[in-house]
């Protein structure tokens, strides 16, 4: 299965593996790679030297291109730069203005995706110079920038930028979402919470048990995982510091049951509070359920861990079977 942007991208097939947080990592993006899909790791947070070596990681275990994806909400400048040193292929931009980094980008020789959530967004991010639109639904998993779902979006963004490519996101978790997104416009899918029952994917064991045991009716639209991050929204798992916020009354920040509590660590320096939006990381110890456990309304499709590459191969074999069904009516 090939669409037009698999040329672009460089790839065989046209599913992407969507940055999740911390828990994205080299052996997960090479495994997609591998698989002929695009990879992409999380740089934002791990520094110029955190970037190369995350980078250098990746390389060693695919010769395939991945993209580098940043959160512009955060200060993201030195690893953008060491990315671009480094000759990642693909930069892929979140929550903020891609025009400033168009032209830099280009000179590297790197090509920019820009992930947005309204029609609006997404002609600014074409008249900016991207060169592909990443059109995110509602139904999304992690942090939400629009209000829409993919049915309603995906098409008018479509129709407001071509011929920049469109690249569906939010709750796309099978072949059938995969033709669905096709059928729509779209030349790709960007996928995340399948990806998060991913063997490779570096997420806790208690995040993706409870992954496997959860329906779309599970997630919950929220601000409330926000500290560091005010004002965005995101979708995650319900769980124990929800019900309790409910309970509450759902008090303002600052007001909350628990803020400020230590709840997981990964060492003796890095610590992390209730309410504060990072990942359930591999090496994390703590209350795992307590966090952010960040997964879109296509949950209920994913029953099963499986190593990436697997994950990769069956959708395109579904939507293949999809297309060719439909094809006979």
């Amino acid at each position: 299965m090939r669409t037009t942007i698999c040329d672009l991208l460089g790839i065989d097939v046209p599913v992407i593996q969507t940055a999740i947080g911390g828990v994205t990592c080299p052996e997960l993006a090479a495994a997609v790679g591998n698989a002929g899909g695009l990879g992409t790791i999380t740089m934002t947070g791990r520094g110029a030297k955190g970037t190369v070596k995350a980078i250098e990681e990746t390389r060693a275990l695919s010769n395939r291109g991945f993209a580098a994806n940043f959160l512009l909400s955060y200060d993201v400048e030195h690893e953008i730069a060491a990315s671009l040193d480094a000759g990642v292929p693909w930069i892929s931009l979140f929550w903020g203005d891609p025009a400033p980094y168009v032209e830099r980008v280009h000179a590297a020789g790197a090509k920019l995706m820009m992930s947005i959530g309204s029609v609006d967004e997404a002609k600014r991010a074409a008249d900016a110079g991207v060169d592909v639109i990443v059109a995110q639904g509602w139904e999304a998993g992690g942090h939400v920038r629009g209000t829409v779902a993919n049915m309603a979006l995906i098409p008018r963004v479509v129709d407001e930028v071509a011929p920049l490519p469109v690249v569906a996101a939010g709750a796309i978790s099978d072949g059938r979402g995969l033709a669905a997104a096709l059928a729509l416009g779209a030349q790709a899918a960007w996928i995340g919470t399948r990806f998060l029952a991913a063997e490779e994917t570096f997420n806790h064991p208690d995040y993706r048990a409870r992954l496997l045991k959860a329906e779309a009716s599970d997630t919950y639209y929220t601000t409330l995982y926000d500290v560091g991050w005010p004002d965005a929204p995101h979708r995650v798992l319900r769980n124990s510091t929800i019900e309790a916020w409910e309970k509450a009354g759902r008090p303002t920040s600052g007001n909350r049951p628990g803020e400020g509590d230590e709840i997981v660590q990964a060492d003796a320096a890095e610590k992390f509070v209730r309410y504060e939006p990072v990942a359930a990381r591999r090496s994390f110890r703590g209350d795992i359920e307590a966090m952010p456990l960040w997964a879109g309304q296509g949950v209920g499709l994913v029953n099963r861990a499986q190593p990436a590459g697997e994950i990769v191969r069956e959708i395109v074999a579904e939507a293949e079977a999809v297309i060719t069904g439909l094809a006979r009516l």
